[in-house]
């Protein structure tokens, strides 16, 4: 697939989950940044492309990718040569974590940071149960000694990779060996690298007086 991809994005947002996945995938891309403000993520024109007014959105061949998640599922099955999703008959885990990172792990992370507390007895209506039930969980997924998916890195590791370390970064998601082990071995990615080489050169340009 040949076709144009653009990326939507800030430097400090979600985007940088976008331009890690668009790293690894290796295809050449298009970056237009957006404020927060009404001349960027709530002009009319980005509107357009996610009524949600927020990024990451890439845009591609015409067609436009919102959430995060999806974002990196897509890439991957658009660009199958970048080997960033198993087998068809093998994505039981693939699935499983992507998704799990993109519903409890992001409610129930959030809820934290703003304070709320499931109210007890309450847990099943969360989804999530508590925060503590989903961190153990997480850990369990990344707790192997390569990746969510054995030894292939997928797509999934950059979406799950990205609330963990985003997490231990920001104190969202508690330090613990196994996440520290794990995002140590996502650190290390060139992928990695160099989009947060970009990206906070984004920043700092755009914190200059």
């Amino acid at each position: 697939m040949a076709e144009t991809i653009t990326l939507y994005t800030n430097p400090m947002s979600r985007g940088q989950i976008a331009r890690w996945m668009l790293e690894e995938v290796g295809q050449p891309y298009e970056m237009v940044v957006l404020d927060y403000g009404e001349g960027g993520m709530k002009s009319a024109d980005y509107l357009a492309i996610n009524s949600m007014g927020k990024v990451p959105a890439i845009v591609h061949g015409g067609r436009t990718i919102t959430e995060c998640a999806a974002i990196c599922a897509y890439l991957a099955d658009a660009f199958p040569a970048a080997n960033l999703a198993p087998p068809t008959d093998r994505r039981a885990d693939y699935y499983r974590w992507l998704f799990f990172a993109a519903g409890p792990v992001e409610a129930a992370v959030i809820n934290k940071a703003l304070g709320f507390v499931v109210p007890e007895g309450r847990e099943r209506t969360a989804g999530y149960g508590t925060f503590d039930t989903m961190v153990d969980t997480l850990e369990h997924a990344v707790s192997g000694p390569g990746w969510i998916c054995g030894g292939q890195f997928t797509a999934a590791d950059v979406y799950v990779g990205s609330q963990i370390d985003w997490g231990l970064t920001f104190g969202t998601i508690p330090s613990r060996p196994v996440f520290e082990a794990y995002a140590a071995r996502l650190r290390e990615r060139p992928a990695y690298k160099r989009q947060k080489e970009m990206d906070n050169a984004l920043i700092a340009q755009m914190q200059k007086p």
